[in-house]
């Protein structure tokens, strides 16, 4: 039975809102007062540290998600209304389901480091290749939590640090179910990848939250009853928003950086289309090509076109992925749908169009010598602020714990560094040691845990220039 009402609740860890609209207002206004949301203006979408104030951020992008989010859960209810919202406990609902699936989607980028997915990759090189030696050194005995431990830490994820940022290093205290909402991933980073034949591969393929957060997560999904490895249903509009949202956001400001030219996208989505013998996509390009070189001038023309064909793709794409959601809505509404909704129809018309306009994308754009060289200094700066506060990781229990106790270590240069971190990133580190008890024989092992987060935590934290900032200064490059 599909039961909303088990799914949108006023459940919070403290200070509960009895009524749901009350609930679901103070969400949003905990989430668009976030620092961690305002930071997402210095972060970059493609094209890092830019200048151009017109080129997307992820604030931009996610303000662009949520649009499309709140269109498409609006568009499900509308169809939904026809049987009658009462069938799904959603008369009284119908402010959080939408609500909730706009505000995942200002979060969803949360927890994305500066330079973007490639940072990513390059904190989970460097926690590979030095931070797990240096867990060696310090702590030489094997087994199976400090197996699960160095898993973890090698498997940072913007996703995983979404639930951390909103739970913990930013305490917004949400209710339970806008928590789940940014749950895409339901596998911790600290488990094994799953095999590609598992039903729930397509939901666990990628970490969603940390040991950290572990016990937090199974509060949530407990509340929720959500099972094991399973997903919130809204998280799947959320999820579908980021992915319409994509479509031709990139092109607009590749343009806009000169990459490419109105006429090279024109091109490149015709000969696309032909190649793969796709006219869906054709026939509307071609259409609002011809119509604005007709009736624009021409510095309008490029930003007409893309209005025309982004409008028409988005209605299209936005009841598409509804009739998705709905008719496969037992499934989706008990998280065990193993596929985003965009993805779900792969011989539609929609799904080929998709598909030659990411190919685009991939191939002119991400690809492109300006976008690359941004991100090899994005893995330089990243590195080299991982390299600087190793000291901070090479301490012992005793001796970090003197210098969190502001007392003297031999380490000057630890007593400096540990100055520069936030507080309240030290608070949320202080409050998970405490929990820990001193005589337990891991006590050292997770207490080192704790300290990695607290460093990946200021570094994953700070926004593009901050970083770039940051590096100069303290590796002395004037």
């Amino acid at each position: 039975m599909i039961d909303y009402s088990k799914k949108i609740s006023t459940f919070r860890e403290r200070n509960e809102i009895r009524y749901i609209d009350a609930s679901v207002e103070s969400d949003r206004g905990r989430i668009l007062s976030a620092p961690a949301l305002r930071r997402l203006q210095k972060r970059t979408q493609v094209f890092a540290l830019e200048l151009n104030a017109s080129i997307r951020t992820r604030l931009t992008h996610s303000l662009e998600v949520s649009q499309s989010a709140r269109y498409i859960a609006k568009t499900i209810l509308k169809k939904l209304d026809e049987e009658g919202l009462d069938r799904y406990a959603l008369s009284e609902l119908q402010n959080g389901f939408v609500s909730i699936c706009e505000m995942a989607s200002l979060l969803h980028d949360i927890g994305n480091p500066p330079f973007g997915h490639f940072a990513e990759q390059s904190i989970n090189s460097w926690m590979r290749k030095h931070g797990v030696k240096i867990l060696q050194n310090l702590y030489q005995e094997d087994n199976e939590l400090k197996k699960i431990l160095v898993e973890d830490i090698c498997s940072y994820d913007g996703n995983a640090q979404a639930i951390r940022i909103v739970t913990k290093l930013q305490r917004l205290n949400l209710s339970y179910s806008q928590i789940a909402s940014i749950l895409k991933y339901t596998r911790g980073a600290y488990e094994a990848k799953p095999a590609k034949n598992d039903p729930l591969y397509k939901l666990r393929k990628k970490p969603g939250f940390y040991y950290s957060e572990k016990d937090t997560v199974e509060k949530v999904c407990d509340s929720l009853d959500i099972k094991k490895g399973h997903r919130y249903p809204l998280t799947y509009i959320m999820e579908a928003a980021d992915d319409i949202s994509y479509l031709t956001a990139d092109m607009e400001d590749a343009v806009d950086k000169g990459i490419l030219r109105f006429e090279d996208i024109y091109n490149l989505i015709k000969k696309e289309c032909e190649k793969e013998g796709e006219n869906y996509l054709l026939e509307l390009v071609e259409e609002f090509f011809t119509r604005v070189k007709k009736d624009e001038d021409e510095p309008y023309q490029f930003n007409m076109f893309l209005t025309l064909t982004r409008a028409k793709l988005i209605g299209a794409l936005v009841a598409h992925v509804s009739d998705i959601y709905l008719q496969n809505h037992q499934e989706i509404f008990e998280g065990s749908f193993p596929s985003a909704l965009l993805e779900y129809d792969k011989k539609s018309k929609y799904s080929k169009a998709i598909k030659i306009l990411q190919n685009i994308s991939y191939k002119y754009i991400y690809m492109n010598k300006e976008v690359q060289n941004v991100e090899l200094k994005g893995y330089a700066v990243i590195n080299g602020l991982f390299e600087v506060y190793r000291p901070l990781l090479e301490l012992s229990t005793e001796d970090f714990t003197k210098l969190i106790n502001d007392e003297d270590i031999e380490c000057f240069i630890s007593q400096r560094l540990i100055k520069r971190l936030s507080s309240k990133q030290i608070v949320s580190y202080i409050n998970d040691v405490k929990e820990l008890d001193k005589k337990d024989k891991e006590y050292p092992l997770l207490e080192w845990y704790f300290r990695v987060r607290l460093v990946i935590d200021y570094i994953s934290g700070m926004t593009d220039d901050f970083a770039f900032d940051e590096y100069k200064k303290l590796s002395a490059i004037v």
